[in-house]
């Protein structure tokens, strides 16, 4: 199919845009959490990320949706920078297209319960995931 990537071609472009993205997640927070002070208690370097993983998020799926490019080279530049990197910095960009993608196509009920199911079940799991590994002895 026209462009499609191999299975292989696109795993190597996720797991490069990953590490990148990785990479800079651990540099922006290092820096971000310099520039809060080691006193100061709020998550501004996640908040960050996750700002800035959401707006390049979305410029790049306006980039994409313009349809300048096309074949191969969209499907790569999707898999390298919005799943690989913007993945590795921010799973949050992900999550805020799929939602703005939700409530552009008129499904505001499934965009909310989709937020609503995502921080719920997030956060039990986290506690859920928390207290079993505290229970283990």
């Amino acid at each position: 199919m026209a462009g499609e990537l191999s299975p292989i071609s696109a795993s190597l472009n996720v797991a490069l845009g990953g590490a990148v993205g990785a990479v800079l997640r651990y540099q922006t927070g290092r820096a971000v959490s310099h520039l809060a002070g080691p006193d100061n208690a709020f998550p501004w370097a996640t908040l960050s990320v996750n700002i800035v993983g959401s707006l390049a998020m979305g410029a790049l799926l306006g980039w994409l949706a313009r349809g300048t490019i096309g074949g191969q080279t969209a499907e790569t530049m999707r898999l390298l920078v919005g799943v690989g990197l913007l993945g590795g910095f921010t799973t949050f960009s992900a999550f805020s297209a799929e939602l703005v993608t939700m409530l552009h196509r008129g499904q505001a009920g499934l965009a909310f319960g989709y937020a609503a199911a995502s921080l719920i079940a997030g956060m039990a799991a986290m506690i859920v995931g928390l207290v079993a590994a505290q229970s283990v002895s």
